[in-house]
C-alpha cells in the first residue's frame, strides 16, 4: 500500500511541476514529498527525475514509470466517481426488461420512485423471451426459475408456488379432481416444453404420517391446449377450457374474485414446488443510484404481494 501511495505522490509531482506545488495539492510538506520520491528511487534502484532549484526533469525510466502511475491515479479517480454515484440523485434512463405477466407490477412497485425523482425516466421492455441484456442495454431484468451462469448478478426477490386451478364452470361440468387419476385424465392447459410435457411432478402428503412425509409422483400429462404465454393460459383457464398449473402470484386476483378455484391445496406441484423470482443486473462493483433504488422498491413491493413467498421454509432466499 505504501508503494501505491508513493506512486500517486510521484504522479502528482510530475503533474504539478514541482515538489512544493505537489505538497500544497496533497496537504504535505515539500520535504515529506521529496522523501517519498527518493524512497521510490531507492526501492526501484533507478533515478526517476533530475532536480534543480528551478525545474524537475524526468529520466527515460521516470517517463515510462510516470505513464503507469498516471493510469493508476486515473483508475482511482474513476473508482471514487463510481462510489459517489451511489450518493447522487437517480437520473437518466432506467431500462427494465420484464415478462408479460410481471409487467403489471412495475407501475405500483416503481411509481413512488419515479414520483420522488423527476429526472429519472423509465424504459420498460416487455417480452416473455429472454432478450440479450447487453445488446439491449438493460439495467435490470426480471427473470424466473433457474438462471444460467453469466457475468450478471442476480438478486432473489421471492418465489411463486405452482397451483393447479380451474374455473367454477369447468368444475361444475367435470367435477373437482381429488385423486392422481382424476388429474391424469383431466383436460389440461400448458406451456410448450413446460413441466406438463416433461411429466407433472406431484408431492402428496402421506396419510396418517405425523412427520409430514410426502409421496412423489410424476404424471405423464400432455396438455390439450398449449400456449407460450402464461397470461394467455390464465385467461383460457378462467374461460373454462381446462386445468392449468399457474403461479400463485398470478392467480390471486382471479381466486379472490371467484373466477378460479385452487385445486388440491395440500399437494405440492412442480420440480421444487416453487418458481424463484430474480432481479438480474450487470456485474458492477458499484450500482448506479437508479438501479439500487429500483431494486429496493421492487423487493419492498413484493413483500406485500399475495402469492409471493419469502424465507427458507418456502424454498426462497
Amino acid at each position: 500500500m505504501d508503494d501505491f501511495k508513493r506512486m500517486a505522490i510521484f504522479a502528482t509531482v510530475v503533474q504539478q511541476g514541482s515538489m512544493s506545488a505537489a505538497a500544497r495539492t496533497l496537504g504535505m510538506t515539500p520535504s515529506a514529498v521529496s522523501q517519498q520520491v527518493r524512497q521510490l528511487e531507492r526501492d526501484g534502484g533507478v533515478t526517476l527525475m533530475h532536480r534543480t532549484t528551478r525545474q524537475l526533469t524526468l529520466t527515460d525510466a521516470g517517463q515510462r514509470f510516470y505513464a503507469e502511475c498516471a493510469r493508476m491515479v486515473e483508475a482511482a479517480a474513476n473508482a471514487r466517481a463510481e462510489l459517489q454515484a451511489e450518493l447522487q440523485e437517480p437520473s437518466g434512463e432506467l431500462r427494465i426488461s420484464s415478462t408479460v405477466g410481471f409487467a403489471r407490477h412495475i407501475a405500483p412497485a416503481l411509481g413512488p420512485l419515479l414520483a420522488s425523482y423527476p429526472k429519472l425516466r423509465l424504459q420498460l421492455l416487455v417480452d416473455d423471451a429472454q432478450i440479450d441484456l447487453t445488446s439491449a442495454r438493460i439495467d435490470l431484468a426480471i427473470r424466473y426459475g433457474n438462471l444460467p451462469d453469466s457475468q450478471w448478478v442476480a438478486r432473489r426477490l421471492g418465489a411463486m408456488h405452482w397451483w393447479p386451478c380451474a374455473s367454477p364452470q369447468w368444475l361444475e361440468k367435470h367435477g373437482t379432481p381429488e385423486t392422481l387419476q382424476a388429474l391424469l385424465t383431466a383436460s389440461w392447459l400448458g406451456l410448450p416444453a413446460s413441466l406438463e410435457f416433461q411429466g407433472l411432478q406431484v408431492r402428496v402428503p402421506v396419510a396418517r404420517n405425523p412427520s409430514g412425509a410426502f409421496e412423489e409422483h410424476v404424471l405423464p400429462i400432455e396438455p390439450r391446449i398449449a400456449s407460450n404465454n402464461q397470461l394467455a393460459l390464465l385467461q383460457m383457464c378462467e374461460s373454462g377450457l381446462g386445468i392449468a398449473l399457474l403461479g400463485s402470484m398470478d392467480v390471486q386476483e382471479a381466486l379472490s374474485a371467484g373466477r378460479l378455484v385452487r385445486l388440491c391445496p395440500h399437494w405440492e406441484f412442480g420440480r421444487s414446488g416453487s418458481l424463484p423470482i430474480w432481479a438480474v443486473t450487470p456485474q458492477r462493483d458499484m450500482q448506479p443510484a437508479k438501479v439500487r433504488l429500483a431494486l429496493e422498491h421492487l423487493a419492498q413491493y413484493l413483500k406485500g404481494v399475495p402469492g409471493v413467498f419469502h424465507g427458507r421454509g418456502d424454498g426462497t432466499f
